[in-house]
């Protein structure tokens, strides 16, 4: 039987990081650290997260480029700016906003 992890943050909520200068929106969790050991390793040991904590994907933005980032639990904030995010694949999963978090869409759940 798998065991059941407690998530801090939701699929569609906005968040921010907590170090650096993003903010986006959830679309995945994984239940704990499952990327390389060489991604992990390129993070400054100053923020460097424990492995053991569920880690988030995320539509992420800041003022230059949208990208995806893989985001530990401890180094994200939940965003209270209540302004929606312009990454453009948020409309192809997601639908209304709500000032905190994205509708999840029924096609978009797996």
């Amino acid at each position: 039987m798998k065991k059941t992890i407690e998530t801090e943050y939701a699929l569609g909520q906005v968040v921010k990081h907590k170090y650096l200068d993003f903010r986006g929106v959830i679309y995945d969790v994984d239940p704990e650290f499952n990327n390389t050991e060489e991604w992990y390793q390129s993070i400054p040991v100053a923020i460097r997260p424990k492995k053991d904590q569920p880690f988030y994907h995320v539509f992420a933005e800041n003022d230059q480029v949208f990208y995806s980032a893989y985001v530990s639990q401890q180094n994200l904030l939940v965003d209270d700016s209540r302004i929606p995010v312009e990454h453009p694949d948020v409309p192809i999963f997601f639908g209304g906003f709500d000032g905190k978090s994205y509708e999840i869409l029924e096609n978009s759940k797996n």
